[in-house]
């Protein structure tokens, strides 16, 4: 197997160009055939429903090569039942999970030269995406849809270590509107974000963290990513039903009490701030995202983590003991991972 000339380490979470995609269509009442490509670009009629009226969900998971070899594929039929959901949140042709597994194996399979060796922290990332391609000019559900999957290496999401960041957080800003799409994966959602993500990179921060929407009262999510926190040996996650729920965040709270913390899904607001130990951002890109400060642009008071300098020893514990899991160091004792043996 040829493997590509890549500095592995160094590579950015963006996209890197592989061998191939696969797309499956929505047509006529059934699904077709999984499809592959070799092409980055798809055909797009300019009056398909995507296009104006968003109609689009995605998905992100990661497949990891192990120091056995084997190349782990990480809870992708959880993926793919968040994909049902998006899909009828928007009134889109949900994919059976089966073949949403499926087209996941073969698009890892076809690109598991891209699949970084074991060691570098790297990983291979895979983006299905649902589209409606259906010509519309009036606002209806398309007919027609079209599932992609690609996949692009991407590097180790530390690359100066394993560090806290600052956030800010401001009641300027909705993440989402109440009773609307925030507890589904759609492109409108981020869209929504860019400006607050904006002005907090500008400001030197590496995220915003939401309030409800309804309320400005309660937290809500840490920009694109969940949020937790730890105090009283409770590990503590936004119970809000406009956040997406996520599949790290899932994950993490198992482990949280394979490790004997206590778990809440909770709604809580920054009155308990003083009390926490610990706070993090988690999802796919970092698994967990440890913050040290978090400032109120709106009354200019800071809260101050541990030390503000170092990551907490339960994000700590929680974040190597997943990473452990991904890439076959420790036991897969809760049989998340699907392993994709290379011929």
């Amino acid at each position: 197997m040829n493997t590509p000339d890549l500095e592995w380490e160094k590579l950015s979470f963006s996209y890197t160009p592989t061998d191939f995609n696969v797309r499956c269509t929505f047509k006529d009442g059934k699904w077709g055939e999984i499809e592959v490509s070799d092409s980055p670009y798809i055909p797009m009629h300019i009056s398909a429903s995507c296009l104006h009226y968003g109609q689009e969900s995605f998905e992100g998971l990661k497949a990891f090569r192990g120091k056995d070899g084997k190349i782990r594929v990480f809870r992708m039929e959880e993926n793919a039942k968040r994909f049902i959901r998006s899909a009828e949140g928007i009134c889109m042709q949900p994919m059976p999970e089966e073949l949403f597994c499926e087209m996941v194996r073969k698009v890892v399979k076809l690109n598991a030269r891209f699949v970084p060796p074991y060691g570098t922290g790297a990983s291979l990332y895979i983006r299905p995406l649902e589209i409606g391609i259906t010509p519309l000019v009036g606002v209806a559900p398309a007919t027609e849809y079209m599932v992609i999957m690609f996949v692009t290496p991407v590097g180790p999401y530390f690359k100066n270590g394993f560090k806290p960041i600052k956030v800010c957080m401001s009641r300027e800003y909705d993440r989402v509107a109440p009773k609307g799409t925030g507890s589904i994966k759609i492109g409108g959602n981020y869209a929504a974000s860019l400006n607050a993500g904006q002005k907090a990179h500008s400001m030197g921060y590496g995220n915003m963290l939401y309030f409800d929407p309804k309320d400005k009262k309660y937290i809500d999510e840490c920009g694109a990513a969940n949020f937790f926190a730890i105090k009283d040996n409770t590990y503590i996650t936004p119970g809000s039903e406009t956040v997406l729920p996520s599949i790290t965040n899932m994950s993490l709270e198992v482990l949280a009490a394979d490790l004997g913390l206590n778990v809440e899904r909770r709604l809580f607001t920054i009155d308990e701030f003083d009390s926490f130990e610990e706070c993090s951002a988690c999802g796919t890109a970092a698994v967990c995202s440890p913050i040290g400060q978090i400032d109120d642009l709106d009354t200019g008071k800071s809260y101050v983590f541990g030390d503000g300098k170092e990551p907490g020893k339960w994000t700590t514990a929680l974040y190597n003991k997943l990473r452990a899991i991904q890439y076959g160091e420790e036991p897969d004792t809760h049989n998340w991972c699907e392993i994709l043996v290379e011929e």
